[in-house]
C-alpha cells in the first residue's frame, strides 16, 4: 500500500501549504539569480546520483522520498527522469522547502511532489502520516545545502563574519552561541574531538572557556581568530585551520550523526524489495556511518565456519557502488563543493530478515530534536577502522 490517495490530496494542497509569502533572503537569491531558485545550486554528481535512483522507479505509482531536499536539484532531475514517479521532498529548513516548491511549480513538476516540512529522522512518521508503507528509492544529500552556504548570515561558513547560529532549522533553540557559552570545557573539548577530529581540541576548549568570561563569542570572526591564535602554525592542515571546529559545532546543533543513525534503520524498514537507497556523504564521520550500515546487508550474517547458509543469512543487500563513488577533476572543476563527496548505495534484493527488523525498530527511535547537550559517549557513535564482517554480525 502506497498511499496514493493520500499523496493526491496532500499534492493539490501543496501550493497552500508550503509556498507562502516570500522571504528577504529568497528574494535577494531571486534577484541575484533572474528568477529561478535553482541557479545557484549545482547538485553534485547529479548524472550519476539519477544513474542509481532512476532504475527504481520504473513502474507506475512509484514513491521516491529526498530526505534532504534543499533547493531541489536532485529532486527536478528524478522527476523528470521518472515520469510515472512521486516525490516526497523533506526538509527542515522551511525557508529552503518554500523555495523548492516553487521551483517544482516553474519545472512543471508540482503535480508529483509533496513538500514535507520536517527533520529526515522523522522517515516513518512522514510516511504513516501519508498512509505509506512501502517507498521505491530513498536518497540523502547530507551536509549543508547551497542557501545555506550562501546565506551568510545562518553562521556556517568561517569565511564571513556572521552570527554564530548553525541551525539547519531556524526554530530550534540550541544554536552555536549557546554551545560556545554554556558547555563546559570538557564537553567542548568531546565536540570538537569527535565530531571535528580536531586534534588541539582540548586546547581550542580551554581557550573558549577563558574567553567567554570576558567577551561572549557570538561572530564567526572570534572564533576563526581564536582557533588561528591556539593552533601551532606548524601543526596545520591545508586550508583554514578553523574549519574542522565549525563542522563540528555544526553537527552538534543539528545533532547530525545522531539523526543519521536513526534515520538509515526507518529507510530500510520502509524500502520495497527492488528498492534502493542512495547517499552522498561529505566527510568522513558521516561516510562511516552510511558505511557501516550498508555494510550490515552486504555480508552472510552466519559464523565463518558454518557448512551450510541458512537462507535468512544470507545478505539482503546488493551494491549498487564499488566502494564509494568520487567527483572528477572534471566535476570538480565545475562544482568545487563536490570535492569531498562520497556516493553510495545500494538495493533492496530481498526482504529483511525478522531479526534485522527487531534491531532496526529498536535502534530506529529518534533521539529528539531539541537537546540542549548530546551524550557524545553513546556506543553507537561511528568507530575508526573496520570489524570483520562475521564479528560485526554477532555484536549482538
Amino acid at each position: 500500500m502506497r498511499g496514493e490517495k493520500a499523496l493526491s490530496e496532500e499534492k493539490a494542497l501543496s501550493g497552500n501549504t508550503a509556498s507562502g509569502g516570500k522571504t528577504a533572503s529568497e528574494e535577494a537569491v531571486r534577484g541575484a539569480t533572474g528568477g529561478n531558485p535553482g541557479a545557484i545550486h549545482q547538485p553534485v554528481l547529479l548524472d550519476d546520483c539519477v544513474d542509481l535512483v532512476v532504475p527504481a522507479l520504473d513502474h507506475p505509482g512509484s514513491v521516491v522520498v529526498d530526505c534532504t531536499l534543499g533547493l531541489a536539484g536532485h529532486a527536478v532531475a528524478f522527476l523528470k527522469a521518472a515520469p510515472s514517479s512521486t516525490l516526497i521532498g523533506i526538509d527542515r529548513d522551511g525557508e529552503a522547502l518554500g523555495m523548492a516548491t516553487r521551483r517544482m511549480e516553474q519545472e512543471g513538476l508540482a503535480d508529483r511532489f509533496v513538500p514535507v516540512h520536517a527533520a529526515f529522522d522523522d522517515f516513518s512518521t512522514v510516511l504513516s502520516d501519508r498512509g505509506i508503507d512501502k517507498v521505491d528509492a530513498v536518497f540523502m544529500d547530507l551536509g549543508l545545502s547551497s542557501l545555506q552556504i550562501d546565506e551568510t548570515e545562518r553562521g556556517f561558513s568561517y569565511s564571513h563574519d556572521a552570527p554564530l547560529d548553525m541551525r539547519m532549522d531556524p526554530a530550534q533553540s540550541l544554536d552555536a552561541r549557546m554551545v560556545l557559552a554554556t558547555y563546559s570545557a570538557r564537553d567542548l573539548e568531546r565536540v570538537f574531538r569527535a565530531y571535528g577530529e580536531e586534534r588541539f581540541s582540548r586546547q581550542i576548549a580551554e581557550a573558549v572557556v577563558a574567553m567567554r568570561v570576558d567577551e561572549p563569542l557570538t561572530m564567526s570572526t572570534q572564533l576563526t581568530r581564536l582557533v588561528d591564535r591556539v593552533v601551532p602554525r606548524s601543526h596545520r592542515p591545508a586550508g583554514n585551520p578553523a574549519k574542522k571546529v565549525f563542522q563540528a559545532l555544526r553537527i552538534e546543533v543539528n545533532g547530525e550523526l545522531d539523526k543519521l543513525a536513526a534515520t538509515l534503520p526507518q529507510i530500510a524498514l520502509h524500502l520495497a524489495v527492488g528498492g534502493r537507497l542512495v547517499v552522498e556523504s561529505y566527510h568522513s564521520l558521516e561516510d562511516r556511518t552510511v558505511k557501516s550500515f550498508m555494510s550490515h546487508g552486504l555480508v552472510v550474517d552466519a559464523p565463518a565456519d558454518l557448512p551450510i547458509i541458512p537462507d535468512d543469512a544470507r545478505p539482503f543487500f546488493r551494491a549498487l557502488t564499488r566502494g564509494a563513488m568520487k567527483a572528477d577533476e572534471a566535476e570538480i572543476a565545475h562544482n568545487p563543493r563536490s570535492a569531498s563527496v562520497r556516493l553510495r548505495g545500494v538495493e533492496l534484493v530481498r526482504p529483511l530478515p525478522k531479526r534485522w527488523v527487531a534491531r532496526w525498530e529498536d535502534s530506529a527511535r529518534s533521539p529528539g530534536e531539541d537537546r540542549k547537550k548530546r551524550s557524545l559517549t553513546r556506543q553507537d557513535r561511528p568507530q575508526a577502522g573496520n570489524r570483520s564482517p562475521h564479528r560485526e554480525t554477532r555484536r549482538r
